[in-house]
């Protein structure tokens, strides 16, 4: 679980990668919307409006377009839920919710 001081030390870089991509911040903001609901990339996709391979590159990075060290799984804002065979979920974790809901407030 993430505290207050490992939010402020990753707001930074958190910020630098939703600026890089704006995808993975309306991907994060989707999770947080039906939150504590898992999703998988197709139906995030068409909530975006984009489509399954761009997600599944701002969730766990795609090189080169989607760096790993940027991809919302890496920064610990989403999690893999569950991975079964060919489906695999992804929600937002605790972390990202603080931080999606202090983005909003500062906005």
């Amino acid at each position: 679980m993430e505290n207050l001081a490992d939010i402020l030390e990753k707001r930074p870089l958190i910020v630098h990668s939703f600026r890089r991509s704006s995808l993975r911040k309306k991907v994060a903001e989707y999770l947080y919307d039906i939150s504590p609901s898992p999703s998988y990339p197709s139906e995030i996709a068409y909530h975006v409006k984009s489509n399954p391979t761009n997600v599944i590159g701002a969730l766990r990075g795609m090189e080169p377009r989607y760096r790993k060290e940027e991809s919302l799984l890496h920064l610990n804002i989403v999690e893999v839920c569950k991975s079964d065979g060919n489906l695999t979920l992804y929600r937002l974790t605790d972390f990202g919710k603080k931080i999606i809901s202090s983005l909003r407030e500062k906005s």
